[in-house]
């Protein structure tokens, strides 16, 4: 299982995933993705689909039109580890 992420893990969250927030009531990061239609928005979640598969740590997201919401947190942790900040920077890194 996954180690939680230390505090000094934590401290340099915002420089290292800019754009994601912390999500209220939880220890998980959300940010939301703003593509140029539906295809896109589409093609981004494919893609970040193979990825997390690799991984093994799937993203609780939704999709409407051109818009991706992702929320990221290790369920079996109970919060967020350093499968979130890799999978955050993968998307951050397909996204463009």
């Amino acid at each position: 299982m996954a180690a939680s992420l230390t505090e000094t893990e934590r401290a340099h969250l915002a420089e290292d995933l800019p754009g994601w927030r912390p999500v209220e009531g939880r220890d998980a990061i959300a940010k939301r993705f703003v593509f140029k239609d539906f295809n896109q928005a589409f093609g981004f979640m494919a893609r970040v689909a193979l990825v997390a598969e690799k991984m093994d740590h799937h993203p609780e997201w939704s999709n409407v039109y051109r818009t991706v919401d992702v929320v990221l947190s290790t369920h079996d942790a109970g919060g967020l580890t350093a499968l979130d900040v890799e999978l955050a920077k993968a998307m951050d890194r397909i996204a463009g």
